[in-house]
């Protein structure tokens, strides 16, 4: 029952309170240039550390960018012009798939008895 609530709390397509944050998140992304997945933060989490240094070079240095770019914006407190806000998209996902395979490689290791990845140490 409680996950069938939380689904239809989640989804835009059902809950008319969730479509308005996704169109107000929107549009706060595209007024700096950013996607969503840009406000995932490897120092928080550490699959998502993880995962940034699986997807290939260039898609970590586009999203390096958009966060310099934003962090420049917001100092300054302007926005992006209209025509590159147009531009944007803040929900195409770049990391989802990898976060999710690293995140099933975790729970695969905890499952077999295993360590964690990241608390092994050499001998």
């Amino acid at each position: 029952m409680a996950s069938a609530f939380s689904k239809w709390l989640v989804d835009p397509k059902k809950n008319p309170l969730a479509a308005i944050h996704k169109k107000t998140l929107s549009s706060r992304l595209r007024n700096f240039g950013l996607r969503y997945d840009d406000l995932y933060d490897p120092m928080y989490d550490l699959d998502v550390k993880e995962a940034l240094n699986r997807i290939p070079r260039e898609i970590v240095d586009a999203r390096n960018q958009r966060l310099l770019r934003a962090m420049d914006l917001s100092m300054k407190h302007q926005y992006l012009p209209e025509d590159l806000q147009a531009m944007q998209t803040p929900f195409r996902s770049y990391l989802q798939e990898m976060l999710a395979l690293v995140k099933r490689e975790n729970a695969e290791r905890e499952a077999l008895g295993a360590l964690p990845l990241y608390q092994r140490t050499l001998p």
